[in-house]
């Protein structure tokens, strides 16, 4: 199982330097990344998307067909149509949402950029999140994309991942380690 998702990695991450490459010498790299974002909203707002994509029973050219319309109406770029053409072509369309990941991580970490999970229990507003968005950008040197999610069952504080660094703040941390601390005494 940990060799399966090993060789899914490695060749979602190949598939995306391509795609990194490609754009990039074809002075297309900020276009694309704007397209294989829209194409990431259509994997999240979609489940007949996501279905196509995944299940191996439809036709190559039933896939393709599906994939020029969805191109052809999201105006992709050539480049773009090209290589979603490519992963149907060889049978690789199920690994699209980890290529996505990974290409928008390489674009990322080529532009000097971070990406950072705050979870917090209250419920912060656009200005919240941009001040604390900019205060980090600035405290680090670096630009910084923060996704921020609500979740009311912290109790309270916040949780900050920044790259393989945790920050937990929260009483339910607290409230649990105190816990364990009772337990082993």
């Amino acid at each position: 199982m940990s060799s399966n998702l090993s060789f899914s990695n490695s060749t979602a991450k190949r598939y995306a330097l391509a795609l990194y490459e490609l754009s990039r010498e074809n002075s297309e790299l900020k276009n694309i990344e704007e397209e294989v974002k829209n194409l990431r909203n259509l994997l999240v707002s979609s489940v007949d998307f996501r279905k196509m994509i995944m299940n191996p029973i439809i036709k190559k050219n039933e896939q393709l067909k599906t994939l020029e319309k969805i191109s052809n109406y999201l105006n992709f770029s050539k480049t773009l149509k090209k290589f979603l053409g490519l992963l149907t072509f060889n049978r690789k369309l199920f690994f699209l949402n980890k290529i996505i990941d990974s290409f928008l991580k390489i674009v990322s970490s080529n532009k000097d950029e971070l990406s950072a999970q705050l979870m917090s229990s209250k419920k912060l507003t656009d200005t919240e999140i941009n001040s604390i968005q900019k205060d980090l950008s600035e405290h680090l040197g670096k630009i910084l994309e923060l996704k921020y999610t609500y979740v009311p069952n912290l109790i309270g504080g916040f949780k900050l991942q920044l790259g393989s660094t945790m920050i937990d703040t929260s009483i339910k941390s607290k409230l649990n380690r105190l816990e364990k601390l009772m337990i082993e005494a």
